[in-house]
């Protein structure tokens, strides 16, 4: 490991001693999974409230995001992704400052003032290659950054009626050695602004740019990831590879979910983010104490 553990003002995470549990929160009106609070009422209101819910279930992190990442979703503008998860991190920040906040974004001006409002920690899903200045900005805030793997083209998605959108004919000359290189491209483009070892998290970018298989078989090889010494983060939640494995819609992947996580944990995750964080904080403890007994 580049560094045991990652201090992020009175939190301390720990690699290896457990695995920690990232409950999303789409401040959006388009999730894939239909749990976008814009489409639910006040955002505010529903934010709390499915906040303090995943903190009573034992969240460790809230992944706040204002833009929908699914294949072939449209981008937001920028002035309307920051007055989506702003006032949200702003009010969270105010209202549970016992928990960690990140922000899902990939736009720099969105994560500057995010981290102004309250948020310790940014999830990027293009690793520093869609906005140089993202960069910038987290070295100077010296917040810890998840980087993750990406290959997204809408030209290879193919959309399912019951099953959502997929990634078809993504094509990688050696799927793990090419995902490597390219995550370290982007651990060298946060090194380059700056940014300390110990504050990188990578993320092999399940659902992004990837094959049903090609998922499946990231997730099975996660150790040779790992093997590359930072923390890993592990998305698989209610993605369209289990809902294609099991001819399953997006509602009905809590198992799919629960088996993906805890596969991944077996191999090395050190994170997992998800939808349903009362099942799979439970799935998540229960594999921790089989796989890491002498941890």
């Amino acid at each position: 490991m580049k560094s045991d553990s990652l201090k992020i003002g009175r939190h301390t995470l720990t690699w290896g001693a457990r695995t920690y549990v990232m409950g999303i929160l789409n401040v959006t009106p388009d999730s894939f999974s239909g749990d976008g609070l814009l489409a639910m009422g006040d955002p505010l209101e529903m934010a709390l409230v499915q906040a303090r819910r995943f903190m009573a279930a034992g969240v460790d992190i809230l992944d706040v995001g204002g833009e929908s990442t699914r294949p072939g979703s449209d981008p937001v503008k920028t002035e309307d992704e920051l007055g989506r998860v702003v006032p949200v991190i702003r009010m969270l920040a105010g209202k549970l400052p016992e928990v960690l906040i990140s922000v899902d974004t990939y736009k720099a001006v969105v994560a500057e003032e995010a981290l102004k409002a309250g948020a310790h920690l940014v999830n990027d899903v293009w690793g520093l290659r869609a906005d140089p200045e993202l960069a910038v900005v987290v070295s100077r805030h010296k917040a810890p950054i998840i980087l993750m793997h990406n290959r997204s083209n809408p030209a290879n998605v193919e959309v399912r009626e019951r099953l959502g959108q997929a990634y078809v004919g993504a094509e990688y000359e050696d799927l793990l050695e090419d995902v490597k290189r390219e995550l370290l491209h982007s651990v060298s483009l946060a090194h380059q602004a700056g940014v300390a070892d110990e504050c990188l998290i990578l993320d092999p970018g399940i659902g992004f740019g990837k094959t049903v298989s090609q998922n499946l078989e990231l997730i099975d090889r996660l150790d040779e990831l790992r093997a590359l010494g930072y923390p890993l983060l592990l998305g698989p939640s209610r993605k369209s590879f289990i809902g294609y494995s099991l001819d399953l819609p997006p509602g009905q992947r809590v198992e799919g979910t629960a088996a993906a996580v805890a596969v991944g944990i077996t191999r090395g995750a050190d994170i997992v983010r998800v939808h349903d964080v009362e099942m799979m904080v439970r799935v998540a403890r229960m594999t921790d104490a089989i796989v890491r007994r002498k941890a």
